[in-house]
């Protein structure tokens, strides 16, 4: 694990990627403060090493982030990476889904994701250094049916990254934004009801990615100096996206019938 510091934040530290990230790095020997809304899961989290410091927190409220940013530096010290895992990711078409939990998905998704990182950020800066870890997703580029809600958060996460990468690209700061294809997780659960045929398809089929060979795809795209990771499938649907949207569509739609 390439990691050079002694205090680590991770949201959505209450299952899946976040929870495996602070196991990993306590396990490590760091000083991890696992974030969530989750409390039966953060005590989990937390009987896993004696190194882990769980914290409350909404992450769409911006005060509520202050309070737990200061909080944890007050009590393990001075953050050097944030893994920012936290989100909800409900399935359904969008005609069906009542706009105020469309809104809901953007506020804990990518609000958070402004909220955690700009809590942050002012430290990192003025330190020169630190690991600021995004988790956008290929659903912000690889669009689908039955999934709306959720790709519009992922994609306005992935601009925000890329852009607050390029904005503070020589600060000191490596900066990663992490693009996976469906991870076998709890969050995967959450869309299997209403969601994409083809998503189900794949947890039946056992096609999701292991969590584990995402984060060790991280850790090895920090070492490369690479801004963005997108393990799996995720590079190649990609960049069908990008070259053949119509073609993407067409298989989409072939795959979800």
């Amino acid at each position: 694990m390439a990691f050079y510091g002694k205090v680590a934040l991770v949201t959505g530290a209450a299952s899946g990627m976040g929870q495996l990230s602070a196991t990993r790095l306590a396990e490590q020997g760091v000083r991890v403060a696992a974030v969530d809304l989750n409390e039966e899961g953060l005590q989990e989290t937390a009987s896993r090493s004696p190194n882990i410091t769980t914290f409350t927190c909404d992450v769409s409220n911006g005060q509520q982030v202050e309070a737990m940013v200061a909080a944890v530096r007050e009590q393990l010290g001075p953050i050097d990476r944030l893994t920012h895992a936290a989100a909800i990711m409900p399935g359904g078409a969008l005609a069906d889904m009542p706009s105020e939990r469309i809104n809901q998905l953007m506020a804990i998704n990518y609000g958070g994701t402004v909220n955690v990182s700009k809590a942050v950020l002012p430290g990192m800066l003025e330190r020169g250094s630190g690991d600021m870890i995004i988790f956008g997703s290929m659903a912000g580029d690889v669009l689908t049916h039955n999934l709306g809600a959720y790709s519009a958060t992922k994609s306005a996460t992935n601009t925000y990254a890329e852009i607050l990468y390029r904005e503070n690209k020589d600060s000191g700061i490596r900066f990663l934004l992490v693009c996976p294809p469906a991870v076998n997780t709890p969050l995967v659960n959450q869309a299997l009801e209403g969601g994409p045929k083809s998503l189900r398809q794949s947890r039946e089929a056992g096609r999701l990615s292991a969590p584990e060979k995402i984060l060790d795809a991280i850790e090895q795209a920090l070492e490369k100096g690479k801004w963005v990771v997108r393990p799996g499938e995720a590079a190649v649907l990609s960049w069908i996206r990008r070259m053949a949207p119509g073609l993407l569509w067409k298989l989409m739609e072939t795959s979800n019938r």
